[in-house]
């Protein structure tokens, strides 16, 4: 049984690809991109040695496998003035981009998307080996939600994209009113470790749809895997005849991240609160727009109407995912106290099934985890949370750990008596941490998820939809999943993003696509030339003695509440016209 649920999504992906494959039609290139350096094929090589991270920043981006501690290589770390000779560029590969057309852009998309879906297990095994998660979350996180985007962008882009036309108004009705969505220049991201293949994408596809250029900053604890997929991207790009350097990846640390904000016309960002203050106040020198997606500390809450069993499986699917990769992951559980028993003892039974190991194994249902001392903080959390009376109920296993990476990985653990005096409810832990904590009432439970710095997304579980729909209305975040767990990131349209110390600002969806635009609202005349503006005689220079009781009746003419009231300023107007026409034509024949 403990396989049976990876196999299923196994199985479905590869329908789902599949399908979207025959989707594609058959006059799309296909690209040959060099993955000669990334491909593992078992056998040692010459700078194969188990790496022993430093904390001191260098000018070198150190990489290494979490899973086994084995040396990858190393990037540069790109100094200020080498970040603003990319941007420059692609600055100037974009004023040609921004011209093409969006045959050209969806060309581009089908040309990744079929490289996507015959390229799967390069594409997995590269974001397993750098961040240490499994093959079966590398494809649900990167392989699947990039291939929705993307077929989501083939379908609907252009019909964003395109001028909107809006109403006029009473007093504009002889004028035509539209929005246009142009390009802003160069998008700048920085993207965190989680999903290194879909964190690239992302920000990616809607800049370069939409026809920006973008340069992105990977993390430093995945510039292995984003050195590569970056070439996938650029090789889809000259594919379709677009100009060279129009989408790069820079590599290095907080000081390049600084001068990527400085020199491009959008900053998003994908990371810690903290940084994403330093984003903003940086960004405030040269008053560019900003996208911040911060952390979260979802809440779970279970209703005591549902089918315990099956939602225990979603709840360990939630709190476990990808282990330290944890995106948009339930971290706290909120349980009735009339099933609370039950629940737990559902859950306990899931994860002492659950087994963590090296990822490229293929057998375990947990990876490792990416950051260097980050097993150290979650015990931390833990620690404090026994000090202040919770209890441990159950666990997971590591498995066949080579000595030198012991400490990248940690087993889930399942812990209950939890309150929000514990650190381990208030703070994020991006890892495989099950705290649950019952309820009585709706109501107590909307008041313990609200309670939170944190704003991003939520999952309510009940046997009434609608009771469900109430509880999610009343949350303060930017996501809700109804009788669900973060389905929402696979339906494309949906802008996604949170509130309070989870940021501010949307990607994904109609929302996050425009935002990589310069909106622009535009308004002419509707007949003309048959049809132009002239302003009328009262209020023309110099103005009229009976000027401002013209621009009374006009606006009672217009706007009036009462039809007869309105009747009577439209005479008064036409007859201060007429008059004022008179008098000039009277003056004109004297």
């Amino acid at each position: 049984m403990a396989l049976l649920w990876p196999l299923i999504v196994i199985a479905l992906a590869f329908v789902i690809c599949k399908f979207l494959l025959m989707l594609i039609p058959s006059n799309v290139p296909s690209i040959d991109v060099d993955a000669s350096d990334v491909i593992d094929e078992g056998h040692p090589k010459e700078n194969s040695f188990i790496y022993i991270p430093s904390r001191r920043q260098t000018d070198k981006v150190q990489c290494y496998e979490p899973a086994t501690m084995k040396y990858l290589g190393y990037f540069p770390a790109l100094k200020p003035h080498e970040v603003k000779e990319r941007v420059a560029q692609v600055r100037k590969s974009q004023t040609v981009w921004a011209k093409s057309s969006f045959k050209q852009r969806r060309q581009f998309l089908r040309v990744l998307l079929k490289y996507i879906i015959e390229h799967q297990d390069l594409i997995c095994e590269v974001s397993s080996r750098d961040t240490g998660k499994t093959m079966v979350d590398a494809s649900m996180g990167e392989i699947m939600t990039t291939c929705e985007k993307i077929t989501w962008l083939l379908s609907e882009g252009e019909k964003w994209l395109k001028p909107e036309y809006r109403s006029c108004g009473r007093s504009m009705l002889h004028k035509s009113a539209k929005v246009e969505f142009h390009p802003l220049g160069v998008v700048g991201a920085i993207v965190s470790w989680n999903y290194p293949f879909h964190n690239l994408f992302n920000p990616v596809l809607a800049a370069v749809v939409s026809g920006n250029g973008i340069v992105v900053k990977v993390s430093e604890h995945a510039s292995w895997s984003g050195c590569f997929y970056v070439r996938i991207l650029q090789t889809a790009l000259a594919a379709v005849g677009a100009p060279e350097n129009l989408v790069e990846v820079i590599t290095g640390f907080a000081e390049t991240g600084e001068a990527l904000v400085s020199s491009v016309d959008k900053i998003i960002f994908v990371g810690s609160p903290g940084v994403g203050r330093m984003i903003m106040r940086k960004a405030a020198d040269t008053l560019i727009p900003v996208t911040l997606e911060l952390g979260g500390k979802d809440p779970f809450i279970v209703c005591e109407d549902v089918d315990v069993p099956q939602v225990a499986q979603v709840a360990v699917r939630a709190a476990l995912q990808s282990s330290g990769q944890n995106c948009a992951g339930a971290e706290r559980f909120y349980v009735h106290k009339d099933i609370y028993p039950a629940f737990v003892a559902a859950v306990v039974k899931i994860v002492k099934s659950v087994s963590a190991g090296p990822p490229q194994a293929g057998k375990y249902d947990m990876g490792a985890i990416c950051m260097q001392d980050h097993s150290e903080r979650l015990q931390s959390l833990i620690n404090d949370a026994l000090d202040k009376g919770a209890e441990i109920v159950g666990g997971g296993s590591v498995r066949n750990i080579s000595e030198g990476a012991v400490d990248q990985y940690f087993p889930p653990t399942v812990l209950v008596n939890v309150n929000h005096q514990m650190r381990l409810m208030q703070e994020e832990a991006f890892g495989p941490i099950m705290p649950i904590m019952k309820f009585s009432t709706d109501e107590e439970a909307i008041k313990l998820a609200n309670d939170s710095k944190y704003g991003l997304g939520c999952a309510v579980f009940s046997g009434s939809q609608r009771r469900a729909r109430f509880i999610a209305s009343q949350l303060h975040c930017g996501v809700a999943a109804i009788n669900d767990f973060a389905s929402n990131y696979m339906c494309q349209s949906l802008p996604f993003g949170g509130v309070k110390d989870s940021g501010f600002g949307r990607f994904a969806g109609v929302e996050g696509l425009r935002a990589c635009c310069l909106v622009k609202s535009v308004v002419e005349d509707r007949w003309w030339p048959l049809i132009k503006t002239k302003i009328p005689k009262p209020i023309q220079y110099p103005v009229a003695e009976n000027g401002f009781e013209f621009q009374q009746s006009l606006v009672e003419a217009l706007y009036g509440l009462n039809v007869w009231d309105r009747l009577r300023a439209l005479v008064n107007v036409i007859k201060m016209l007429t008059d004022q026409n008179s008098a000039v034509n009277t003056k004109r024949s004297d």
